[in-house]
């Protein structure tokens, strides 16, 4: 007796799900033989397979319902929100974009030959319903790609928008500058009537006679102040520069991380007793790693520079280990916690990411009889829109380590509550 239509998709269905493991453990090869892949190597099986197998699922789903029925909807909405949730995971882990379609297309591939085995061992397959069912898998990776590429969008422009608001800070520090310096020009020189512009001026009226040493010593902190933040401000933006243009390339060498952190520890002391704040360390003493020592130094100082600048009581705890393949580093503080208001709207990509990449892994990491290492939400109230006090250089900073990142083939997680503090958390290959 011929089958239905539907009981073809439904046979078909159930081999794709015997042959899950199967298929999974292809696209991971796959993907890993691609000279493109830079990233996948570094990721435990199951960071790597994420959220496809709940992709998977809803796509078994959809070819067993009724097409355009309420089920194949809701199906094609769950779909749909696995691949956003993929789509920002894969970004928070550091893949380029062009590293994601190539994963996809891979996926796509190992499909289409799990479908053509299936047909080849069920000749009464129609064709028919071996074009519906290769039509809906083209539709998935299809959209698939068309939603990583939004979510990708979507945090290039939270980027931007953190950036935008660390350069109208600037802009703001500049015109209070000149606010105040008007202010102390007006009292310490009566008869200057000209206007004057800018940090130039405000030098010349130093060397100025007739000025109060207080007048004096005020102005001159403003100017130190306004040229200070500019300078850092503009060093920032060009080192994002670099990296965006892709100027900068990794250079892989053996050293010791644990001799790395303690060094870095070190030279910062002083900045945290200047705050009387604590700066402590965390680690096994000897771990050797592959890596780039000098970039993974900018990124740990960059990291460890803001905890320090934007934690008012307390202090930072500085941590390093490894976990199979890769090895770790976390900067945890006890400020105030950071979220997207104007300043840093990329810090909410990295907290969805973050618990979206714990969720995926908590799953994977169960079947295995272990424990998911990805970073676990802050207890406490999370950072909202009221709470939350906009710091300059945060958008422009968090940018610079995440493209460090990217260029470590790192993944970086966060978590933040305003009641525990912030936590970076970067997660690096022990080898490249």
């Amino acid at each position: 007796m011929t089958q239905s239509p539907c009981d073809q998709l439904n046979a078909l269905c159930d081999y794709l799900a015997t042959r899950r493991q199967a298929i999974l453990l292809a696209w991971r090869k796959a993907s890993g033989s691609d000279p493109g892949q830079t990233t996948a190597h570094s990721l435990t099986r199951g960071q790597f397979n994420d959220h496809v197998p709940e992709v998977l699922d809803a796509f078994e789903r959809k070819l067993r319902s009724r097409p355009g029925g309420a089920e194949a909807r809701a199906a094609g909405v769950q779909t749909k929100q696995e691949e956003v949730k993929h789509g920002l995971h894969r970004w928070q882990q550091g893949y380029r974009l062009q590293e994601l379609m190539h994963e996809w297309g891979h996926l796509q591939i190992c499909l289409f030959e799990e479908i053509e085995s299936f047909a080849a061992i069920h000749p009464e397959l129609t064709r028919g319903t071996l074009m519906e069912a290769n039509r809906q898998m083209i539709s998935l990776v299809n959209e698939a790609i068309s939603e990583s590429t939004a979510q990708y969008e979507r945090m290039q422009k939270a980027e931007a928008a953190g950036r935008i608001g660390d350069l109208t800070g600037a802009l703001a520090s500049i015109n209070e500058f000149e606010r105040r310096r008007a202010d102390l020009i007006h009292q310490a020189v009566h008869d200057l009537h000209n206007d004057v512009a800018g940090v130039s001026m405000a030098a010349s009226v130093l060397g100025r006679t007739g000025i109060t040493e207080i007048d004096r010593a005020e102005l001159a902190t403003v100017l130190g102040q306004g040229v200070q933040a500019v300078t850092s401000m503009l060093g920032e933006l060009m080192e994002l520069a670099r990296l965006e243009a892709g100027q900068e390339y990794r250079e892989i060498t053996t050293f010791d991380a644990a001799v790395l952190v303690t060094e870095l520890s070190k030279v910062n002391q002083p900045i945290a007793r200047e705050r009387g704040l604590f700066l402590q360390i965390n680690g096994p003493p000897e771990l050797s790693v592959e890596g780039d020592h000098g970039r993974v130094r900018r990124l740990l100082q960059n990291l460890l520079v803001n905890a320090l600048k934007y934690t008012e009581h307390g202090g930072v705890t500085l941590s390093w280990g490894e976990e199979r393949e890769n090895w770790w580093l976390m900067v945890r503080d006890t400020g105030s916690g950071m979220s997207a208001v104007h300043g840093a709207p990329m810090a909410v990509g990295l907290k969805e990411a973050t618990a979206s990449a714990r969720e995926s892994d908590e799953k994977a990491a169960a079947i295995q009889g272990e424990t998911s290492h990805v970073l676990a939400p802050s207890e406490g109230a999370p950072v909202t829109a009221i709470t939350f006090q906009k710091k300059p250089g945060e958008g422009i900073g968090l940018s610079i380590v995440k493209r460090l990142c990217e260029l470590l083939d790192a993944s970086l997680e966060m978590a933040s509550s305003t009641e525990t503090g912030t936590t970076f958390r970067v997660v690096l290959p022990r080898n490249y």
